[in-house]
């Protein structure tokens, strides 16, 4: 357990019989960005609400700095909770939000701190417009500053792109990273997002009803999944056995060999495998493909071959820095 930071132990929370999160326990250090990465109702939202204080525990703790929060009030924790869509107040300017959190303060401390916020969200000279003529990826920014504007002790982020197209949630992935390290503030970011949880985060936590499946920094967690089920989740599969493995290349495979989306190539000395489906693709094409135990999976080529009739079939092998080793539906494999 760390002493200094959030420290959440054995988490549960109930919505009547139903066990949104189930003995969940997880830290974020000072200065640390921690993704919470799971589908649609994996209890992702529901633990950012109970460390935030808004969803009561029925079992566990929440505390920061070793300091238990359950009798601390929403208000008094210190933490602030960007939504994904920002809620900004329509009726004031861009400054006029991002200062919102400074009422009472001097008016030119007040001006200095909302000009250095919109400086580092990259809204130089912004705060004069309405809110109501920004892009969605400029109101999501304005909102983050006013986030931080309230100096919170940890920030956390509820999904704050998921409204956004992928071009700009990309681009705002690392407007938001630059931000979180450039001003120290820990935090907790809920997303359902493989990619964004990889980009911004320091560690990645992997949540699947209500429990926590695995937590480890992105590469760790990518190459070492601690089980099928997090290998599904990120991407992986099929999962082949040591002796479908061997029919694609691949001789020795001691355990489930699960394939990655770069884990099947076509190669002119490879099985032929029939192919199901092609489509085109930007750069080349994809196709779908039955391997020799039955299962189905996807091959990438760089021409345009998907174009008309797809082949019948194409030379496949597997390649093994595309794909993990596990030891079965339930660990890796040493």
């Amino acid at each position: 357990m760390v002493s200094a930071g959030l420290s959440v132990r054995d988490a549960v929370v109930r919505y009547g019989p139903v066990a949104a999160l189930d003995g969940v326990s997880i830290d974020v250090a000072p200065g640390e960005v921690v993704a919470v990465l799971g589908a649609s109702g994996s209890g992702k939202s529901s633990l950012l609400r109970a460390i935030a204080g808004l969803e009561s525990l029925v079992a566990g703790s929440v505390s920061w700095h070793g300091e238990d929060l359950a009798a601390v009030p929403v208000h008094k924790r210190g933490f602030v909770v960007m939504f994904q869509d920002g809620q900004l107040f329509p009726h004031l300017s861009v400054a006029g939000n991002v200062g919102y959190a400074l009422a009472g303060k001097p008016r030119r401390l007040r001006e200095r701190r909302v000009a250095e916020l919109l400086e580092l969200v990259g809204l130089e000279g912004y705060g004069p417009r309405p809110v109501t003529a920004l892009s969605g990826g400029q109101a999501q920014r304005v909102a983050l500053a006013r986030s931080l504007a309230a100096n919170p002790r940890l920030l956390l982020l509820d999904e704050p792109l998921s409204a956004l197209d992928r071009g700009l949630r990309e681009h705002l992935v690392g407007v938001l990273d630059h931000t979180l390290r450039a001003a120290g503030v820990p935090a907790l970011y809920v997303t359902h997002d493989q990619d964004e949880a990889f980009a911004i985060a320091d560690r990645v936590a992997v949540l699947a009803e209500g429990r926590l499946l695995q937590v480890d920094r992105p590469a760790a967690l990518w190459r070492h999944p601690a089980s099928q089920e997090v290998a599904g989740f990120l991407g992986y599969g099929p999962f082949l056995a040591p002796e479908s493995a061997a029919a694609l290349g691949w001789t020795g495979a001691s355990g489930v060999v699960a394939v990655g989306p770069d884990g099947l190539v076509v190669d002119a000395a490879g099985t032929d495998v029939p192919v199901l489906q092609g489509q085109a693709r930007r750069g080349g094409s994809e196709f779908t493909v039955r391997l020799p135990d039955g299962s189905r999976a996807t091959v990438r080529t760089p021409d345009s071959t998907a174009h008309g009739r797809p082949p019948a079939s194409l030379p496949v092998r597997l390649e093994p820095g595309g794909c993990v080793l596990l030891a079965g539906p339930g660990q890796l494999c040493s």
